[in-house]
């Protein structure tokens, strides 16, 4: 049973990381509020570290070329796109890790209860479909300025609401400052990788190795692959519309068996 858990908790992650659908809510609403399954905040990461595994490998060649850019930016002197870009995320990451380091458990404690994840899945589907649809797609990712690339990093901070999303907050707000879908999307993957990676570092030592601490590690991998793919070749010509409004049915069906729940 533990198996069969940690493979539907790594599909659940692998497909929702990515999408700017909530993982953290859809794992909390799985877990605790439909089926009552208990998650470890170890193995929570677990599940985490298994789609950065996935933005890693996706983007081997890009990390390599950021790396190398930063490090001659800092060294060197010697200016490039990628130099810059890698100093943007790192900037950019920096007011989102305060905010996790003193409040993370606190937000969580209060914040994860069933109606106010799905009041931000309805709120934030509802934003991110009329910004996306209002928004002009003009900036790339080469193209991106310090204000635009720091915005859309200090927006992490509001994932920390269960049922916001990282990458739908990052989205939203890098649609609004006009940079395309498929550059917004790729500079939400590349921004995740930090986080997820200083949050893997810091719960290391409680993890608990098993079976199913594996599987869910490879499934929500390879999965989230997947995904990735498919999210880059989708926003090409499609546009966030159908995720936002997968957040708003799924807001109400929490809603709707939360109130059922109490009669």
């Amino acid at each position: 049973m533990e198996i069969i858990q940690a493979s539907i908790l790594g599909i659940v992650q692998g497909l929702t990381e990515f999408l700017p659908i909530s993982s953290s809510g859809h794992l909390y609403l799985l877990s605790e509020f439909f089926f009552k399954w208990e998650i470890s905040d170890s193995f929570d990461i677990a599940l985490h570290f298994g789609t950065l595994l996935a933005v890693c490998i996706f983007f081997f060649k890009d990390w390599i070329k950021l790396i190398v850019g930063g490090f001659k930016k800092l060294f060197k002197k010697e200016d490039s796109t990628e130099g810059r870009i890698f100093w943007y995320m790192v900037i950019a990451t920096i007011p989102a890790g305060i905010i996790g380091l003193l409040f993370e458990y606190f937000l969580e404690d209060i914040l994860k209860q069933p109606l106010i994840v799905a009041t931000a899945l309805i709120v934030m589907g509802i934003i991110l479909y009329i910004v996306d649809k209002k928004a002009k797609s003009e900036v790339t990712l080469e193209k991106m300025t310090f204000k635009q690339a720091f915005l859309i990093g200090v927006s992490q901070v509001l994932a920390f609401i269960p049922g916001v999303s990282r990458s739908g907050a990052t989205i939203t707000v890098g649609r609004a400052l006009k940079v395309k879908r498929e550059a917004v999307a790729k500079y939400t993957f590349l921004l995740s990788t930090p986080m997820i990676f200083a949050a893997t570092i810091l719960k290391i030592m409680d993890f608990q190795f098993s079976i199913a601490f594996f599987v869910g590690v490879l499934v929500s991998f390879a999965v989230g692959l997947l995904v990735i793919k498919f999210l880059m070749n989708f926003l090409k010509k499609g546009s966030f519309k159908i995720f936002a409004i997968y957040r708003v049915i799924i807001g109400l069906v929490v809603y709707a068996v939360f109130f059922a729940r109490m009669f």
